[in-house]
């Protein structure tokens, strides 16, 4: 998150192709559905935790229940 000039906080989304970008081949880990890219290097130790963009988007909505 970037601090905004008010003292708060505003969320800055990456898109694909941005400097902190990485393409590849990856896997879901949940409904393995392809992933070509990803707005960060991802942590080779945790490949088995990658999820597709929905995936990523459901599990997010149900913590906040």
């Amino acid at each position: 998150m970037a601090y905004s000039s008010e003292g708060g906080t505003e969320r800055v989304w990456h898109k694909a192709g941005d400097a902190d970008g990485c393409t590849g081949d990856w896997t879901c880990s949940n409904c393995s559905a392809k992933i070509t890219e990803l707005p960060f290097a991802p942590d080779k130790s945790r490949l088995n935790m990658l999820r597709c963009k929905d995936c990523y988007r459901t599990m997010r909505q149900s913590f906040r229940r």
